[in-house]
Protein backbone atom coordinates (compact mmCIF):
# COMPACT_ATOMS: atom_id res chain seq x y z
CA UNK A 1 0.00 0.00 0.00
CA UNK A 2 2.47 2.33 0.62
CA UNK A 3 4.64 1.55 -2.42
CA UNK A 4 1.33 2.47 -4.29
CA UNK A 5 1.20 5.65 -2.45
CA UNK A 6 4.98 6.68 -2.84
CA UNK A 7 4.13 5.95 -6.73
CA UNK A 8 1.36 8.22 -6.82
CA UNK A 9 2.64 11.21 -5.38
CA UNK A 10 5.65 10.74 -7.47
CA UNK A 11 3.85 10.92 -10.19
CA UNK A 12 1.36 13.81 -9.20
CA UNK A 13 4.72 15.52 -8.27
CA UNK A 14 5.79 14.90 -12.13
CA UNK A 15 2.53 15.92 -13.34
CA UNK A 16 2.83 19.42 -11.02
CA UNK A 17 5.88 19.92 -12.99
CA UNK A 18 4.14 19.90 -16.13
CA UNK A 19 1.01 21.22 -14.81
CA UNK A 20 0.67 22.48 -11.63
CA UNK A 21 -3.16 22.05 -12.10
CA UNK A 22 -4.31 20.39 -9.20
CA UNK A 23 -2.83 23.31 -6.98
CA UNK A 24 -5.30 26.59 -6.25
CA UNK A 25 -4.24 29.48 -7.83
CA UNK A 26 -2.71 30.95 -4.88
CA UNK A 27 -0.34 27.99 -4.74
CA UNK A 28 0.59 28.06 -7.93
CA UNK A 29 1.55 31.78 -7.60
CA UNK A 30 3.31 31.39 -4.90
CA UNK A 31 5.37 28.18 -6.15
CA UNK A 32 6.22 29.85 -8.98
CA UNK A 33 7.19 33.11 -7.67
CA UNK A 34 9.51 31.06 -4.92
CA UNK A 35 11.12 29.52 -7.89
CA UNK A 36 12.22 33.02 -9.40
CA UNK A 37 9.22 33.49 -12.35
CA UNK A 38 8.73 36.50 -13.30
CA UNK A 39 4.83 37.92 -13.43
CA UNK A 40 4.24 39.67 -17.00
CA UNK A 41 0.63 41.55 -16.95
CA UNK A 42 -1.84 41.04 -19.94
CA UNK A 43 -1.61 44.34 -19.92
CA UNK A 44 -2.87 44.96 -23.67
CA UNK A 45 -5.81 43.17 -26.14
CA UNK A 46 -2.50 41.06 -27.86
CA UNK A 47 -1.49 40.04 -24.72
CA UNK A 48 -4.90 38.59 -23.46
CA UNK A 49 -5.84 37.08 -26.56
CA UNK A 50 -2.06 35.53 -26.65
CA UNK A 51 -2.38 34.53 -23.48
CA UNK A 52 -5.87 33.20 -23.50
CA UNK A 53 -4.66 31.02 -26.40
CA UNK A 54 -1.98 29.50 -24.48
CA UNK A 55 -3.00 26.33 -21.99
CA UNK A 56 -3.78 27.92 -18.72
CA UNK A 57 -1.98 26.76 -15.64
CA UNK A 58 0.40 24.33 -17.34
CA UNK A 59 4.22 24.65 -16.78
CA UNK A 60 5.04 24.94 -21.29
CA UNK A 61 8.45 25.71 -22.79
CA UNK A 62 9.13 27.73 -25.49
CA UNK A 63 12.68 28.07 -27.32
CA UNK A 64 12.97 31.99 -27.33
CA UNK A 65 16.71 33.29 -28.94
CA UNK A 66 18.37 29.71 -28.65
CA UNK A 67 17.15 29.46 -24.90
CA UNK A 68 14.33 27.34 -23.02
CA UNK A 69 12.51 29.63 -21.20
CA UNK A 70 9.30 28.38 -19.48
CA UNK A 71 6.13 29.87 -19.49
CA UNK A 72 3.13 29.39 -17.25
CA UNK A 73 -0.41 30.95 -18.25
CA UNK A 74 -2.69 32.10 -15.97
CA UNK A 75 -5.53 34.19 -17.38
CA UNK A 76 -8.51 34.16 -15.11
CA UNK A 77 -6.30 34.55 -11.55
CA UNK A 78 -3.55 37.25 -12.08
CA UNK A 79 -4.11 37.20 -15.92
CA UNK A 80 -0.57 37.41 -16.63
CA UNK A 81 2.07 35.63 -17.42
CA UNK A 82 4.82 33.64 -15.82
CA UNK A 83 8.34 33.52 -17.08
CA UNK A 84 11.35 32.00 -16.16
CA UNK A 85 14.84 30.27 -17.53
CA UNK A 86 16.38 26.62 -17.44
CA UNK A 87 17.62 27.95 -13.67
CA UNK A 88 13.86 28.73 -12.24
CA UNK A 89 12.31 25.53 -13.82
CA UNK A 90 15.41 23.51 -11.99
CA UNK A 91 14.19 25.40 -8.85
CA UNK A 92 10.46 24.89 -9.41
CA UNK A 93 11.27 21.00 -9.73
CA UNK A 94 13.53 20.91 -7.12
CA UNK A 95 10.75 22.44 -4.49
CA UNK A 96 8.10 20.48 -5.52
CA UNK A 97 10.56 17.29 -4.78
CA UNK A 98 11.06 18.94 -1.33
CA UNK A 99 7.48 19.59 -0.83
CA UNK A 100 7.26 15.59 -1.59
CA UNK A 101 9.66 14.30 1.03
CA UNK A 102 8.43 16.73 3.46
CA UNK A 103 4.86 14.64 3.17
CA UNK A 104 6.89 11.51 3.39
CA UNK A 105 9.22 12.76 6.29
CA UNK A 106 8.94 10.80 9.57
CA UNK A 107 9.13 12.79 12.88
CA UNK A 108 11.09 11.28 15.41
CA UNK A 109 12.11 8.02 14.92
CA UNK A 110 9.14 5.78 16.52
CA UNK A 111 10.77 3.41 18.32
CA UNK A 112 8.92 4.24 21.34
CA UNK A 113 5.36 3.11 19.40
CA UNK A 114 4.42 -0.57 19.82
CA UNK A 115 3.99 -1.18 16.30
CA UNK A 116 2.69 -4.68 16.65
CA UNK A 117 -0.46 -2.77 17.20
CA UNK A 118 -0.95 -1.58 14.32
CA UNK A 119 -0.65 -4.92 12.37
CA UNK A 120 2.13 -3.69 9.79
CA UNK A 121 3.55 -5.36 7.45
CA UNK A 122 2.83 -8.00 4.74
CA UNK A 123 -0.62 -9.87 4.98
Amino acid sequence: MRRGLVVFVAGLSLAGCAGLQGADAGSSERALTAAGFQSQPADTPEKVVQLRSLTPRTVLVHPQNGELRYVYADPKGCKCLYVGGEEQYEALRRNEAAAVDRFFAVEGSGDTLDWGLWEIGPR
